[in-house]
């Protein structure tokens, strides 16, 4: 704490600022509303101010401009609204908490102290020369996250500033009050972080910006490399500094970046919600979100029926005892490897020369165009061309093909069946079809009595022996062509969608004998259980159905054949549990986004999915992804989230878990539970539930090993008469305060007061393959930790002393 003189002096300038802002609130008010009220009525009077003419030349040039101009001020006024708006807004932001730091440099050949405030925005003096308060992302504000007192230095785009740091302080304000402040050294203070981490957890993630740690600013900042990957134990804070790196980039690159230029693909829908208020919370607009599985179903469209991660993961921890499971699980790990990535370019290279597969073009039960005539036109073209550009030239001569069987087709005896069901609406459209074109063909056109007597009507009267217009054999040839144009519109949709291309049958051909494999792909080996793979593959494939391991190289080679749909407005695109990818879906991800940077977040501790990807081994295929140049990997070590207690056990439960360290957040000891059968267990964690709530914990998780075991425990619960339950599923859109029932696998990225593990016995968690998704429920507690069983405890922690 800070004697009482600098107390005062910082009492008095907190009231200085927080009267500055509210006169700066005040001021704004009126011109926010009026200029609002401006672009409405802009808006109702639009056209009012607009005259339409084009009856000439000069008459539409005229119009043109007039709407231009009055788009432009309409534009203006919106732009203007938006930004006073949006600073009104973030002064309202500031005002229960003005600023949370305070850093005293002297620059390097400067005699004066420049004393830096910082908070989440910038706020200037009456005079608009001076900060008050400078935002947390600007380049001085890195003083405050990287340096200690004593010799420090700052970079920003002139270069690199050096000098002396004289004082680093810190503070906690509430409604415009002051409640504590610290002067600290070389981190950001653990009195602060103490009681952040102390509170309860929330609905929706926070923003960190005032305990942003020194390891955490570098991945926040880092602004040079192609690829940044964060390794960070759970709780590890990794998210957080994601989310404020995207809120930096946001600020330091605001002429020529926008929100929507940068992805997050998220774990789940779920997640989604948990973290959409950090970035408004901070004064910026929300990235796009997303999830892997939707950009597959988008890639892939309705004919297929995609299994997602959800499902797979299912199935690998419930089906152990079912006969094909091996096999299953060999073609998992297989088909996300980059084997599996190499053998398909192979493939592609293949299907160059021999090999693909197409749709015959068939109306009316008929071949129009068959798949062999196709077939042969295909393999007509320069082998040279790539795969991709004769596939186009394969679509316009499909085309042509159909232009000409349009025309024939017109004289087939259906047709003629077609022409006597027509309605007089059909009639009438002909008709006025052929009236424009003979208005378009004669000099002048007016249905006078003089014009009818010279050039005769429309019923085919003559002018002396020359019959100007036919018009009973024109409209049936109009009629005809209309017909067969209809009924050949979808066919034509179809070549322009490449429809006739066989993807199905490209992909269901690589799946046979052994042999035929090695010879398609280069010489790739089958993996172990080839045969069984092969069947249940097919069998899938039949179905119209993809196993989730199956949907990502399926585009991947559809990609390869018609060519690789981009995305170039994108700039950054950032992967929350990154373990849980395939090197399939980053090889996907740097194609479909070529002019973005990519930040990767993950754990290799919570590696749930049999195709996990190590994130910091020296050989990671992500660090090849953009090569070591282009590439900085991060650590993160240190677990905020949890207590002491609870991050000591849940290390001791993983091999390598020594170099998780924990902050010095003390707490309960994680309790381990035993009782007997005949539903002993549910009455104790109704019990549990119920002390847990009455303690004030607001966040809480009954977390399960599977869907179906959850859907158990909410029965159970529930019968035991705890009311208030809420059963996650994959379904689920929201996360919601209160008690939930949810797999540990829809768990990933959340944190929660209190976790009740409903049961740790050895029949549950028995396999080493599901050590690390126990490790990943029970890190999902940051206060509190209990652990069930009725058997024997599953030997994961078996091993760790009563000690831990």
């Amino acid at each position: 704490m800070i004697d009482a003189k600098d107390w005062d002096q910082e009492r008095k300038r907190l009231k200085r600022v927080t009267d500055q802002l509210r006169s700066r609130i005040g001021e704004l008010e009126p011109e926010v509303s009026g200029l609002h009220d401006q672009v409405s009525e802009l808006r109702k009077r639009f056209w009012e101010e607009v005259t339409v003419n084009t009856s000439t030349q000069e008459d539409f040039e005229e119009t043109f401009y007039s709407i231009k101009q009055q788009d432009a001020l309409l534009s203006e006024r919106e732009r203007s609204h938006r930004q006073r708006k949006q600073h009104w807004k973030n002064l309202n932001r500031l005002l229960p908490s003005p600023y949370f730091g305070r850093i005293d440099f002297q620059e390097a050949g400067q005699s004066a102290d420049e004393q830096v405030y910082i908070g989440v925005s910038s706020f200037a003096d009456t005079d608009g020369l001076s900060f008050l308060i400078y935002d947390w992302r600007t380049p001085i504000a890195s003083l405050y996250y990287d340096h200690s007192p004593g010799a420090a230095a700052y970079e920003t785009p002139g270069g690199t500033v050096e000098g002396r740091m004289k004082l680093k302080r810190q503070y906690q304000i509430r409604s415009g009050q002051l409640q504590h402040v610290f002067d600290t050294s070389l981190t950001i203070g653990d009195e602060l972080l103490q009681q952040v981490l102390g509170k309860g957890a929330d609905a929706q993630m926070k923003s960190i910006v005032a305990t942003i740690q020194k390891e955490q600013n570098a991945i926040i900042r880092n602004d040079s490399s192609r690829m940044l990957i964060v390794q960070g134990a759970a709780g590890s804070g990794k998210t957080s500094a994601a989310l404020q790196r995207v809120a930096y980039l946001l600020y330091t690159h605001r002429e020529r970046l926008r929100a929507d230029q940068i992805v997050l693909f998220s774990p789940n829908p779920m997640f989604n919600s948990y973290v959409s208020t950090v970035l408004p919370e901070l004064g910026e607009e929300n990235m796009q979100q997303t999830t892997f599985q939707e950009y597959l179903e988008y890639g892939l469209g309705a004919a297929w029926r995609l299994e997602d991660p959800f499902d797979q993961i299912e199935y690998t921890l419930t089906a152990e005892s079912e006969p094909e499971y091996e096999a299953r699980l060999s073609g998992i790990r297989y088909k996300a490897s980059e084997a599996y990535r190499d053998a398909i370019q192979g493939y592609a290279q293949w299907l160059g020369g021999e090999g693909m597969q197409f749709s015959g073009i068939r109306f009316r039960g008929r071949d129009l165009i068959g798949a062999g005539e196709i077939y042969s036109q295909f393999y007509s073209y320069d082998a040279s061309i790539r795969l991709p550009n004769r596939i186009v030239l394969l679509q316009e001569w499909l085309l042509r093909s159909l232009d000409l069987l349009e025309r024939k087709e017109q004289e087939a005896a259906w047709v003629q069946d077609e022409l006597d069901y027509l309605d007089t609406d059909q009639y009438a459209a002909a008709y006025s079809e052929l009236l424009g074109k003979y208005q378009r063909e004669q000099p002048v056109f007016d249905f006078t009595a003089e014009y009818i007597e010279a050039y005769g009507d429309f019923q085919g009267e003559e002018r002396g022996e020359e019959n100007v217009f036919d018009y009973a054999e024109q409209e049936e040839e109009l009629l005809r062509r209309m017909i067969v144009k209809k009924q050949f519109k979808p066919l034509r949709r179809k070549v322009k969608r490449l429809k006739f291309v066989d993807v199905k049958g490209l992909y269901a051909q690589l799946f046979g004998e052994e042999a035929a494999y090695r010879k398609m792909t280069g010489g790739a080996e089958a993996p172990e259980h080839w045969p069984e793979i092969c069947r249940q593959t097919r069998n899938k494939l039949d179905g119209g159905e993809l196993f989730h391991e199956d949907a990502t190289p399926l585009l991947y080679l559809k990609e390869l054949v018609e060519g690789v749909r981009t995305n170039t407005e994108v700039r950054h695109v950032f992967v929350d549990e990154g373990q849980d990818y395939s090197q399939f879906q980053y090889e996907f991800l740097k194609r479909l986004f070529p002019r973005a940077r990519m930040t990767v977040l993950g754990d290799f501790g919570q590696a749930i999915f049999a195709h996990s990807t190590n994130l910091h081994a020296a050989d990671s295929p992500l660090i090849r992804l953009y090569g070591e140049a282009e590439t900085s990997l991060y650590h993160l070590d240190r677990s905020y989230r949890s207590t002491r207690e609870i991050v000591e056990f849940t290390k001791a439960l993983l091999p390598g878990g020594e170099r998780i360290l924990p902050f010095e957040r003390s707490g309960g000891m994680p309790l381990l539970t035993k009782t007997g059968g005949g539903g002993q267990r549910v009455a104790r964690i109704a019990a549990d539930l119920a002390k847990l709530e009455a303690e004030g914990l607001a966040a809480i998780a009954v977390i399960t090993k599977t869907a179906a075991e959850s859907r158990e425990a909410y029965e159970e619960l529930m019968a035991q008469g705890c009311g208030e339950l809420r059963l996650v599923t994959k379904a689920t859109l929201t996360f919601e305060k209160g008690i939930v029932v949810i797999p540990a696998y829809l768990a990933k990225g959340i944190e929660f007061d209190a976790v009740l593990i409903y049961d740790a016995s050895a029949e549950v968690y028995g396999r080493e393959s599901e050590r690390k998704l126990f490790y990943t429920a029970c890190t999902r507690a940051m206060h509190r930790l209990l652990i069930y069983t009725t058997g024997e405890w599953t030997p994961y922690i078996q091993g760790i002393g009563p000690d831990k």
